[in-house]
């Protein structure tokens, strides 16, 4: 108890040593266990001798932070006990009496595989609350947690004990569905167990728990540091132990991820009949991007809807596969454990040859283009006369019709207006009349198309020539759940075909053991690489890179999810003499495009973009709603020590001020704040700029000079409250608005500078002037918390280098983007959440390289804009008001829990962690709802079979804190919940070239001049 009491990181191994030494409590497992447990101890943990934890009652005079931390601690206390009891459960109400029944229900060889690893986990976590119990008691004096949880979750035991549970989950779901089918007997124990159960809840619902745990623990330790304040004993802890635990559930997800694809595959592979494909699909089970159950529209020769069915589709790595879903199984068997459907393959296609078709974009593929009908065969001829508009695209055959008819009223208007007479029905305002009437049926057909467009996943897919030998290709309409998966399955559809071309096969070296368990797609994908200037000049050199978000209101749905994140880029480098050149690329479409480019007087250091500020009314919208880029604006540090602020409205670029340094010393860096602009100079000095009003321009005579130290300020990173600028070997953390200072060292030698800083979570990663290594500092007690060399990464790619110096520093996306001085680029993970953002794997070397020095690496990122994911019911789609629409399959079950566990998985991914598997989707797990009510939960909600929506803060407090009641709907989530972000990585230097696995990094291979070029690399969006 001593060890669990201090907090240690092995806390956990000394409690359980402690625990195992009291021979009354210890058990060993009897010999005829199988081998794999050896190395496991049952220990039973007696609640006479350790009793459950207990929060004594609360203190008076406690802070508002205070009180909310001690009502998280209760939850994660209930939530700990609820979940223990929940392992109990599965094995003494069903693994023990299967064991003991006789006559037997099922042989021990059956069993055992079943409840894999159920008793480990629970003695891991029996553990845990006898350390958590210790921690709770002094709760008052200490009022510490996060330790506990380092201490108890990062060890190499736990995630052996949870990995191999979450490998062998899937496993032990067809064994139940297997043996239910075969075994009478045990399907009546299932049903008779679930009967007598307070809660309903099935044997599936209790073993899916343990793959939910630490996405709960996750929130509720993510609401339990957002309640921590600054300066607080428990910040450092809880910081780290959501880096431990994200870190944790994120290996599971990626495992039970490859289990699940892995089953999926195999299940397609035996029902294709094509030998060679059914192989391939079985040699390459990894190769899974996307599969999703939508519903295939058929059309008649009118372009009326026939009828609907269900279709599994899957994106493999270069082959889209169609495939009939066969029935699923017995109901009573689908109540109680989730039952894989069967597959028969429909249509398979090379990706490559799959396009993906808008709504009015038909003109291009004239009569070889056929839409799929009722009772026609892909290989023949659909449609002889090739001009009868068939689906959605005949809606804008009716549109061009109204529109060509309100042409004709208006002019009848006119006309009627210059009447002699007063006829009956006949005048003015029956005309404007029905110049409105038809005004309205356009708004209608227009909002029809937009649906169309924003449910339906139209694809052109090749079919047999027909008998001349003309090739003919066939249009697929697919209806999505939502439009958030129309957005997904076009941006795989098109990073796919990304993936395939030479320079992204490979794209990326990376360790033997890391690529096989990794989703496709987890690279991130050199879509580009272009020059940046129009002409070639040897004395250029890049200087700095920013992106201007703006959003492009004309960009198409899909245009949306393919395209770079919208705006603009703006790249800053040196010309000829002493001048300087600003080029401008715009992002709105696969490729940047340059569009305009500006000359100033002196060579470019840096730019900043600063955002439009929020107007006071819409701060609370501000979050959901996309840059406009209105009142934004660019600061580009000069040479000559002038600032120039750009406006952003449009490519115009006007200078809107200029402000200057009393010496003319030059500007090396600018970082921005709400109403501050911070220069750092080569004379050791920052200058800070106010303004008034957040609407008003940098005012010059409020310049204010902060003196640093006599070395340059190369870098600035404005966190929270201040400002960290670094001068010579140190860094100095300025307060904003007293600008009082404090200062550390950051590295031992005083000939070296620090050159990059990149912050994210509660942690700065920076970068020096000389050497490999890079280093990671606490943004609160600038405390050293982790080293890396980068050059033991390059190993991989057998560079001969001893020391690679680093050029750029980026964090996106959990990675942290390295550029070094010979043009390599490294990626190494990092958490994505509010934890510490340590390196927690093996970094990875991208084979598309500089020739020179990695001068820049940018982020650019924007939010999709909002009116695009309003979800339109399909309902009340225009193609079901055409009647006959045939729903009879679209009913099943199986398809409600599909299309609600997208929704889900969408909500989830918000935070960036367990997109599948975390607590708010267990609205799309099969069976039983997952409850954690209390007794009075009422009857009627345990009945049904309807999953309601759970609140990203897991359970809310009722007034009485022992009592757990499910969260209301979260409005604060609701704006967040469809966010779709698209996101690129851009990096600038010397040349282009294409690195040989296994080849020296000094050997180029495919050189390009060494012009200045721009390599654009896309990440898949994140829904």
């Amino acid at each position: 108890m001593k060890a669990a009491r201090s907090g240690t990181k092995d806390g956990l191994e000394k409690t359980k040593l402690a625990v195992m030494r009291k021979v009354s409590l210890l058990q060993r497992k009897d010999q005829s266990e199988e081998e794999d447990d050896a190395g496991y101890l049952d220990v039973a943990v007696s609640e006479m001798k350790h009793p459950p934890p207990q929060l004594s009652p609360m203190p008076e005079g406690l802070t508002n932070h205070q009180v909310v931390r001690r009502h998280i601690l209760s939850s994660i206390i209930q939530s700990e006990r609820s979940y223990l009891e929940s392992l109990r459960r599965i094995l003494q109400e069903y693994h023990r009496p299967l064991m003991e029944a006789d006559p037997r229900i099922l042989s021990p060889r059956k069993i055992r595989p079943i409840f894999y690893r159920v008793r480990e986990i629970t003695q891991c976590h029996s553990m845990f609350q006898i350390a958590l119990a210790s921690r709770v008691a002094e709760w008052d004096s200490s009022e510490k947690i996060g330790d506990l949880f380092v201490a108890s979750f990062s060890k190499s035991m736990v995630l052996d004990v949870y990995s191999e549970y979450v490998n062998n989950f899937t496993g032990a779901m067809a064994l139940i569905k297997k043996a239910c089918l075969s075994k009478p007997a045990f399907l009546e124990f299932l049903k008779k167990k679930q009967a007598s159960s307070v809660d309903r809840i099935t044997l599936y619902g209790l073993m899916v728990k343990p793959i939910q745990r630490f996405p709960q623990f996750i929130l509720l330790l993510q609401d339990m540091l957002k309640n921590t304040p600054k300066g607080h004993v428990d910040r450092l802890p809880l910081q780290l132990a959501l880096t431990e635990l994200e870190m944790l559930a994120e290996k599971l997800n990626e495992q039970k991820r490859v289990a699940d694809q892995i089953t999926e595959t195999q299940q397609l592979a035996r029902s294709v009949s094509d030998r060679l494909l059914s192989k391939q699909l079985n040699a390459e089970q990894g190769s899974l991007v996307l599969c999703e159950t939508l519903i295939e529209t058929v059309y008649g020769e009118r372009g009326q809807v026939l009828k609907s069915k269900e279709r599994k589709v899957f994106l493999f790595d270069d082959v889209l596969i169609c495939a009939n879903i066969n029935v699923k199984g017995p109901p009573d068997i689908s109540s109680l454990v989730p039952v894989g459907p069967k597959y028969t393959m429909k249509w398979s296609a090379p990706l490559q040859q799959v396009q993906v078709v808008e709504a009015g974009q038909e003109g291009p593929q004239g009569k070889d283009t056929f839409f799929q009908q009722s009772g026609a065969k892909r290989t023949g001829g659909a449609c002889t006369s090739g001009k009868v508009i068939l689906g959605p695209p005949r809606l804008y055959q009716e549109l061009q019709e109204l529109q060509h008819d309100l042409s004709v009223v208006e002019e009848v208007t006119l006309l009627v207006g210059t009447l002699q007479g007063t006829y009956q029905n006949l005048n003015t305002t029956v005309a404007q009349d029905w110049c409105l009437a038809l005004q309205r049926l356009i708004r209608i057909k227009e909002e029809q198309i937009q649906s169309a467009n924003k449910c339906r996943l139209r694809l052109q897919v090749p079919g047999r020539p027909d008998k001349s030998g003309r090739p003919v290709s066939f249009m697929m309409v697919f209806n999505t759940p939502n439009p958030l998966s129309k957005i997904s399955w076009v941006n795989r559809l098109h990073l796919s075909k990304i993936a395939l071309r030479e320079e992204n096969s490979p794209g990326w070296l990376y360790g033997e053991d890391e690529g096989k368990t990794k989703a496709p797609l987890w690279c991130p994908l050199l879509s580009c690489h272009m020059p940046v200037f129009a002409t070639k000049s040897p004395e250029r050199k890049l200087e700095a890179a920013l992106h201007n978000p703006v959003h492009c209101a004309l960009l198409g749905f899909s245009a949306a999810s393919t395209s770079l994140p919208q705006g603009y880029l703006w790249v800053s480098g040196r010309g000829e003499g002493s001048q300087g050149q600003i080029e401008i690329f715009s992002l709105n479409r696969p490729l940047p495009r340059a569009v305009k480019s500006l000359q100033v007087g002196s060579a470019v250091r840096c730019l900043e973009y600063v955002p439009e500020p929020p107007q006071a009314d819409e701060v609370e919208a501000a979050v959901h709603k996309a840059p406009s880029g209105s009142g934004a604006n660019i600061c580009v540090g000069l040479d000559d020590g002038r600032i120039l602020v750009y406006g952003s409205v449009d490519t115009a670029a006007q200078c809107l001020l200029t402000l200057r340094n009393p010496e003319g010393c030059p500007v090396l860096c600018l970082k921005q704040s709400a109403r501050f602009l911070f220069a750092g100079l080569r004379d050791g000095t920052m200058m800070v700029y106010g303004r008034s009003n957040s609407d008003d321009l940098w005012e010059p005579d409020s310049c204010r000079c902060v003196n640093l130290g006599s070395e340059p300020v190369r870098t600035l990173l404005v966190l929270d409250d201040s400002v960290w600028a670094s001068c010579g070997n140190s860094v100095t953390a300025v307060d904003v608005s007293s600008l009082s200072t404090q200062k550390f060292e950051v590295h031992p030698d005083p000939m070296v500078s620090v050159a990059h800083m990149a912050c994210a979570g509660g942690g700065v990663w920076m970068a020096f002037s000389e050497g490999s290594s890079i280093r990671l500092f606490h943004t609160e007690t600038l405390e050293l918390l982790q080293e890396i060399n980068i050059s033991t990464r390059s190993t991989l790619l057998n560079t001969g280098q001893k020391n690679m110096r680093v050029t750029s520093l980026l964090i996106c996306q959990g990675l942290l983007w390295v550029g070094t001085a010979q043009g390599l680029i490294i990626t190494l993970p990092v958490p994505k959440l509010e934890g510490i953002p340590k390196i927690t794997g093996k970094g990875m070397i991208s084979l598309n390289a500089h020739c020179g020095p990695v001068d820049f690496l940018v982020a650019t990122t924007s939010t999709l804009s909002p009116e695009l994911l309003k979800r339109d019911s399909v309902g009340e789609s225009p193609d079901s008001a055409c009647g006959g629409e045939d729903r009879s399959d679209t009913s099943s079950q199986e398809s409600l829990q599909q299309s609600s566990s997208y929704q889900g998985e969408g909500r989830g991914k918000g935070r960036g962690v367990l997109l599948q598997y975390k607590l708010r989707s267990t609205s799309g797990l099969p069976g039983r709802p997952l409850t954690a009510q209390g007794d009075e939960a009422s009857d009627s909600s345990l009945e049904s079979l309807e999953h309601s929506v759970e609140d990203g803060s897991i359970y809310e407090l009722s007034d009485d804190p022992e009592m757990w009641v499910r969260g209301r709907p979260c409005e604060r989530e609701g704006g967040r919940r469809d966010r779709v972000i698209s996101a690129a990585v851009i990096s600038g230097g010397k040349g282009f070239r294409r690195l040989k696995e296994g080849a020296p990094a000094g050997t180029r291979t495919n050189v390009e001049g060494l012009e200045n070029i721009l390599m654009v690399w896309q990440l898949p969006l994140t829904v």
